[in-house]
């Protein structure tokens, strides 16, 4: 496993930890990561928010009347911009048996932080689809853009069956909640899983 960054601050149902400009390719919004808490319990999450931070030297930078390219190359790249990224849970993994509950305990500051593999992601959502509503709970979250590329990542792992379940589980958990429901199915078409939802609540591809 590769690490992509160390925990700032977390709480029983999220975290922020701060990676460098130059790694912000590995942990893109939607995409799963993992944090241990010990030998037999690891954490697993979802990225929310990505904010790339500024400080005095940016500040400086910008009141000048014109910026040559080798100036922002050199403040992007040899100063290594620090990057904070916004982590929601959606379950754990104790002892190789999961769970979408919450986790028992937050991790702890300057944990490391991975980004999950194919077969973690694999794993971890073969257990059900009960972690769908950790994403849905906060009607201010941009879930469908979340969901939209957390399905397009699975695509590629799981069947269509599967994906046509997952769909349909997330209709009936906004079924009372039409503005963020067809939000939820144009992500999913922007993101080319050719989804549509009918009169009835079905899909089709």
């Amino acid at each position: 496993m590769i690490e992509i960054g160390r925990l700032l601050r977390s709480s029983i149902t999220g975290c922020v930890f701060g990676t460098w400009v130059d790694q912000v390719r590995a942990p893109y919004l939607g995409g799963m990561v993992r944090i241990a808490l010990d030998e037999d319990t690891c954490i697993i999450g979802i990225v929310y928010d990505i904010q790339v931070a500024d400080d005095g030297l940016v500040q400086q930078i910008l009141s000048a009347q014109s910026i040559r390219p080798e100036i922002i190359e050199d403040n992007r790249r040899n100063r290594n911009v620090p990057v904070e990224i916004s982590v929601l849970f959606i379950g754990y993994e104790d002892r190789q048996t999961i769970s979408h509950l919450l986790p028992p305990r937050p991790p702890l500051s300057l944990d490391e932080v991975h980004a999950c593999s194919s077969q973690e992601m694999d794993r971890f959502t073969r257990h059900g689809l009960g972690y769908f509503r950790h994403i849905l709970r906060d009607p201010l979250l941009t879930a469908g853009e979340i969901l939209a590329v957390h399905l397009k990542d699975l695509a590629r792992i799981k069947d269509c069956a599967w994906l046509r379940s997952a769909v349909q589980e997330l209709i009936t958990l906004l079924r009372d909640d039409y503005p963020r429901l067809m939000a939820l199915m144009s992500a999913l078409a922007d993101a080319g899983l050719n989804l549509r939802l009918d009169a009835n609540g079905e899909h089709g591809g």
